[in-house]
């Protein structure tokens, strides 16, 4: 598949109007037929925990018998022995690694040479012969002690079983979700993510107050959206974290040992983290453990949960991430009206009478 020009892609934004944010819609230009390494995510529809259950103590570590892991269903069993499959019928994909969950599953494929057909065809055929042991072992057709349907009926009516639409499937939701691999280290972090996602999900649940995304998180006159320990808006001290792109990194070792003396002591430390600098500090702090309230310009999915680290800092309750915008899914860069409007919300944060006055509504 060729590249689109500028142009082209231009003239096809025009046409299809503005985006809706997506985490299923396909990256533009890029060939999904050509060599490449993916983080597949397929969700089952309506997110119905058919594939099985999550068993195991979270604080358990990993390979311990009673460490995190999913007991498959017969259905999750034959979602597995499909996605297996997928280099028996295409041997130019390779399946490096499969982690199913009750209500989805990820892998990682590595197309190891040019395909035939776009990637998106692989996962259609995939979606079809699951969709044949859901209809097995699910919503079997009905027998024929059931009273006989009008021809005039939908086909849903006469077969007992939903019917898939545009904007539903079967089994599984429309579409799927890609990532592409694009950087030094990042398969390593794909593989830990999908090892650690049973006991994030057993964390989520032993605190789902933490782990909901919050909405019309009011702070003075500004308004998040928030992912973990809202309580730190009311620390009694909270101190925001900012230094100019100019300093050098000598002085930013200074600023470093300031703020992290503080936070040793109790403090709170709130930032956008955009400078060197900043990004520096807040980087040393939580690696520390100690207590901080990020602030991000991309919103929130209403499923969005904190990746890597954070995860954890969340369930400890020494984090907080706020955004006040909406989510996209456009690689964007941050311009300066919005990191002059972050650290201006940092600013209100950090002064008293504005986190007395802060308002919670979930």
């Amino acid at each position: 598949m060729a590249k689109m020009t500028p142009k082209q892609l231009a003239d096809k934004l025009r046409f299809a109007g503005e985006a809706i944010p997506s985490m299923t819609r396909r990256r533009d230009g890029h060939d999904y037929e050509a060599r490449q390494m993916y983080l597949i995510t397929i969700t089952v529809e309506g997110r119905r925990p058919l594939l099985g259950r999550v068993v195991g103590n979270p604080e358990a570590a990993e390979g311990a018998p009673d460490a995190p892991h999913i007991e498959l269903s017969p259905l999750g069993k034959a979602v597995e022995q499909q996605w297996m499959a997928i280099s028996h019928y295409h041997p130019e994909v390779k399946v490096l690694a499969l982690q199913m969950m009750p209500d989805h599953l990820h892998s990682i494929l590595f197309v190891k040479e040019r395909m035939p057909q776009h990637l998106g065809h692989i996962i259609k055929g995939f979606k079809a012969s699951t969709n044949k042991e859901y209809r097995r072992l699910i919503a079997p057709a009905p027998s024929s002690a059931v009273p006989v349907v009008s021809s005039a009926a939908t086909p849903s009516q006469r077969t007992g079983r939903p019917k898939p639409d545009r904007k539903h499937g079967l089994l599984w939701s429309i579409g799927y979700t890609d990532g592409i691999l694009g950087r030094k280290g990042q398969l390593n972090n794909w593989l830990a993510y999908l090892r650690d996602n049973p006991r994030r999900l057993l964390m989520k649940r032993q605190h789902p107050e933490i782990f909901r995304v919050q909405r019309n998180v009011l702070v003075g006159c500004y308004e998040f959206s928030a992912i973990g320990n809202r309580y730190l808006l009311s620390h009694p001290v909270r101190l925001q974290v900012q230094c100019s792109r100019r300093l050098t990194q000598e002085e930013i070792a200074q600023q470093m040992n300031h703020y992290l003396g503080l936070a040793k002591r109790g403090a709170v430390l709130v930032s956008p983290s955009i400078s060197p600098g900043e990004k520096a500090i807040m980087r040393a702090a939580f690696d520390a453990g100690y207590p901080l309230i990020l602030l991000q310009e991309n919103g929130f999915t209403e499923l969005a949960k904190p990746g890597g680290a954070r995860f954890d800092a969340c369930a400890e309750g020494r984090l907080l991430i706020l955004a006040p915008w909406k989510h996209h899914n456009q690689r964007l860069t941050i311009n300066r009206s919005q990191c002059l409007s972050l650290n201006d919300m940092a600013r209100a944060i950090c002064e008293g009478e504005f986190a007395m006055r802060s308002q919670y509504v979930c």
